[in-house]
C-alpha cells in the first residue's frame, strides 16, 4: 500500500519505494534501521538548502537569502553565494576522483618496479601497449613473447607521466591532455581558456577561491567547473580505467548471474566496497592459491569468495573473466549494502572509499561483521584501519583473510552452534533475487569487436533507423528521485521502447541489471527497430560498461564514434542522464559532460536554482560555449520524450533525417 508522495519520490507505509520489487519486500519486512527507512523520516528538504542560498562560511552567518533578504550581511547575493557553493561541491567531487587516479598511479608504478626488480613481464602487456600509444609514452615496441623488463619499465613511465601531469600547479597546463581528448573538443577548451592545470592543483584553488570574502564572480566560478570537469573525466574517469586495465586485465564481455544469488551461505564471504580496484589486487592473487581455499576447507566453508557490492564490484564483474574461481559475482548498488549485510551471508566487510554507506556500521556490528578500510577516507567508526602500503599489502592481505577465516567460524557457531545437524545446509534468504545471464563487460574495444572489429554496423543501426540514437544512463543511485533505481529503471524502459539504445555506468548499473533490463528477455521490451538489432547481434538493451569509472569508457567510444564520422561530440544522437545522481563525484561528472558538449539531463535540480545566473548558464548559455546544456526534468515520460526530441535534432543535423546534410 502506497502513502503520499514526498518531494518527488512515492513513499511505501514504512520505506521507499524501490524499482527492485523482490528487494522493497525483503526490506520492507527487515527487523533493522536501512537508508529506505530513513528516507521517510527524511522526506522534507530545506529550502534554502534546495536553491543553494544558505552560507555558512563566516561567524556572521549562517546567512539564509530569500526575497525579502536578497543578500547576505557581507554583500554576497545568491548568484555568488549558489555558485560558490556549486564550484565547491565540483571540486570535493573531483577531489575523489583525483584521490583514486592518483592512487592507481602509485599501484601501478609499484607493481612495474616489483616486475623489473623480478625480471618478469606485465600480464596484460596488451594494455601497457595501448595506453602507451595513447599518451605517447615511447614503448619497447616488443610486446610479443620476449617482451619482459622493458614493457614493465614502459608502465612505470606511464605511472610517472601520470602522477608528474596531475601534480602539476594551477598555471602549468597537463601535458597528456592533448593525447587523451578528442582534438576538436581540446581546440575548444583551449579556445576558451578552459584546459585546466594540475589536476590537484585545481581543486586546491577552487577551495580557496570559494573561501571567505574572496572571489565573488559567478561566471568565474562556473568556468572552474568545467576545467574540473574535464581534469576529472580526463584523468580520474579515463586513465584510472586504463590503468586499472594493466593491473588487472581488461573488460570481457560475458553473461554473468547478478544480484543476491550469487551469495552461496556454504563459502566464507567477504563484501567489498568502494572504487580503487588495484587496492583488492594483491588480495585476487592471494585467494587464487590452493593454500587459501583448503584454509577455507578446514573451517567447514567450501571456499572463500569476494561479494562485488557498489562499483568496485562492477568494475570487477566487468573483468569477471580473470577472477571467476574468486570472484562470485555483483550483488548489487550502494543503497542494496545494508540488505546484503542482512542476508546473514557476509563474514567480512573491506571497504577503500565511496560509496561505503555509515548505514552499514550498525547492521555489522549487530551481525558481528568485522570491517576493515584500506584508505583513511573511507574510514568507517567501526572499522578497523589499514592503511594499504606496497610494503605492507602482503600483511594487509594475511590479515584480511583471517579475518574472514574468523567471521564463517563465528557465523557458523551462531548459527548452528559448534557444527550444523547432519545434512543441515546454510540458506540465502535472497536466493532467488536477481538474474542468471546479464550482460557485462562492455568497453570502447570489447564494443568494437562485438560489432566485428568496426564501429560501422552502429553506424548503419543509426542510419537506417533501427537506432535512433544512443543514451548513457549513468552515475549514482538516491532514494529521492521516485525511490531507488525508480527513475533510472523506467526511463531505460522507456528510451529502448523508442528504439534508443541505452550503455551504463555506474550504480545505475547495479539496478537496470538486478531489475532484468540488461537480460536478452529485456528485448521484448524494445521498439521493432531496436529488437531486431539486439535479436541478431544477441545482446540486451541495456548495456553494462560497469563502475562509474566506466563513464570514461562511453566517453571513449563517443569519441570514437565522433572521430569515424568527423564530426563534433555535440553533432552526435547521443544524450547523457544521471538521473539519480547522489553525490559531489556526479557533480564533478556532470561537469565534464557538459564540457564534452552533450545534453545532460538530471531527474533532480543541482543546488543552485537560488542563482539565475547558474540556472541560464546551465541551461542555455552553455549550448553557445561547449555545445552543452543542462536538462531538468522530473517525469520520466517526459524526460524520454525530450531525450528522443534531442536526438531527432541531431539526426537532422547529421542529414540522417529529412532537413540536414548528410555526414554519414
Amino acid at each position: 500500500m502506497k502513502g503520499k508522495s514526498g518531494g518527488g519520490y512515492v513513499m511505501a507505509d514504512k520505506i521507499c519505494s524501490s524499482a527492485d520489487k523482490v528487494l522493497e519486500v525483503f526490506l520492507e519486512n527487515a527487523p533493522m534501521d536501512t537508508s529506505h527507512h530513513r528516507m521517510v523520516k527524511q522526506q522534507n528538504k530545506c529550502g534554502y538548502g534546495l536553491q543553494g542560498v544558505c552560507c555558512r562560511l563566516c561567524s556572521n552567518g549562517p546567512c539564509r537569502l530569500s526575497p525579502s533578504k536578497p543578500k547576505g550581511v557581507c554583500g554576497a547575493d545568491a548568484d555568488t553565494i549558489a555558485c560558490r557553493n556549486f564550484l565547491r561541491q565540483v571540486a570535493a567531487g573531483s577531489g575523489c576522483y583525483t584521490h583514486v587516479v592518483e592512487n592507481t598511479a602509485r599501484r601501478l608504478k609499484e607493481l612495474a618496479q616489483e616486475l623489473q626488480a623480478e625480471g618478469k613481464k606485465p600480464k596484460y602487456k596488451d594494455s601497457v601497449a595501448k595506453l602507451a600509444k595513447i599518451l605517447q609514452i615511447n614503448c619497447c615496441g616488443n610486446c610479443g613473447p620476449d617482451c619482459h623488463n622493458s614493457c614493465a619499465k614502459t608502465a612505470e613511465m606511464i605511472a610517472d607521466a601520470v602522477l608528474a601531469d596531475i601534480r602539476k600547479p594551477y598555471d602549468e597546463k597537463m601535458t597528456l591532455m592533448k593525447n587523451i581528448a578528442l582534438p576538436k573538443r581540446y581546440e575548444l577548451w583551449e579556445k576558451l581558456g578552459i584546459l585546466p592545470g594540475g589536476a590537484k592543483d585545481e581543486i586546491f584553488n577552487a577551495v580557496v577561491k570559494t573561501s571567505t570574502n574572496l572571489n565573488s564572480d559567478p561566471m568565474d566560478m562556473l568556468l572552474q567547473c568545467l576545467r574540473l570537469g574535464i581534469s576529472t573525466g580526463n584523468y580520474g574517469l579515463i586513465l584510472t580505467n586504463l590503468m586499472n586495465d594493466i593491473i588487472m586485465g581488461p573488460p570481457q564481455i560475458s553473461m554473468d548471474p547478478v544480484g543476491f544469488r550469487i551469495i552461496d551461505p556454504e563459502y566464507i564471504n567477504i563484501m567489498i566496497t568502494g572504487h580503487q580496484q588495484s587496492m583488492f589486487a594483491d588480495l585476487e592473487e592471494k585467494l587464487e592459491s590452493e593454500i587459501v581455499q583448503k584454509s577455507a576447507e578446514l573451517v567447514g566453508a567450501k571456499g572463500i569468495r569476494i561479494v562485488g557490492c557498489t562499483c568496485v564490484g562492477q568494475d570487477y564483474q566487468a573483468r569477471s573473466g580473470c577472477y571467476k574461481d574468486v570472484y562470485c559475482g555483483h550483488a548489487g548498488n550502494n543503497y542494496t549494502s545494508e540488505a546484503v549485510l542482512m542476508t546473514g551471508c557476509v563474514d567480512l566487510v573491506v571497504s577503500e572509499f565511496n560509496c561505503t554507506i555509515p548505514g552499514i556500521e550498525p547492521i555489522c556490528e549487530q551481525l558481528d561483521i568485522k570491517m576493515l578500510c584500506l584508505d583513511d577516507v573511507a574510514k568507517k567508526a567501526n572499522a578497523e584501519l589499514l592503511p594499504y602500503t606496497a610494503e605492507e599489502k602482503e600483511k594487509i592481505t594475511s590479515q584480511i583473510i583471517a579475518d574472514a577465516l574468523c567471521g564463517f567460524k563465528n557465523r557458523k557457531e551462531k548459527l548452528y552452534g559448534t557444527a550444523p545437524a547432519e545434512g543441515e545446509k546454510r540458506v540465502n534468504v535472497m536466493a532467488q533475487h536477481g538474474f542468471d545471464k546479464s550482460i557485462t563487460g562492455l568497453s570502447e574495444d570489447t564494443l568494437v569487436a562485438a560489432l566485428g572489429g568496426t564501429l560501422q554496423p552502429l553506424i548503419d543501426a543509426i542510419v537506417a533507423g533501427k537506432i535512433k540514437g544512443i543514451a548513457a544512463i549513468v552515475g549514482c543511485s538516491n532514494l529521492r528521485a521516485k525511490g531507488h533505481d525508480v527513475f533510472t529503471v523506467e526511463l531505460a524502459k522507456e528510451l529502448i521502447k523508442k528504439d534508443i539504445l541505452v550503455l551504463s555506468a555506474g550504480c545505475t548499473c547495479g539496478g537496470l541489471e538486478n531489475c532484468g533490463l540488461m537480460t536478452m528477455e529485456a528485448v521484448e521490451l524494445c521498439g521493432e527497430g531496436l529488437k531486431e538489432i539486439c535479436t541478431a547481434l544477441g545482446v540486451p538493451p541495456v548495456l553494462n560498461f560497469g563502475p562509474c569509472l566506466a563513464i570514461g569508457r562511453i566517453e571513449m567510444a563517443a569519441c570514437a564514434l565522433a572521430k569515424e564520422l568527423n564530426v563534433d561530440l555535440p553533432q552526435l544522437p547521443v544524450v547523457i542522464s544521471a538521473p539519480q545522481w547522489l553525490e559531489e563525484q556526479a557533480l564533478a561528472d556532470g561537469a565534464y559532460a557538459l564540457a564534452l558538449g552533450f545534453p545532460l539531463h538530471l531527474a533532480l535540480s543541482p543546488f543552485v536554482t537560488g542563482s539565475q545566473v547558474a540556472v541560464n548558464v546551465l541551461t542555455e548559455g552553455l549550448k553557445d560555449l561547449t555545445g552543452g546544456q543542462l536538462i531538468i526534468e522530473t517525469e520520466v515520460e517526459d524526460a524520454a520524450q525530450k531525450f528522443e526530441e534531442i536526438i531527432k535534432e541531431k539526426r537532422i543535423g547529421l542529414g540522417i533525417d529529412k532537413g540536414g546534410d548528410a555526414v554519414c
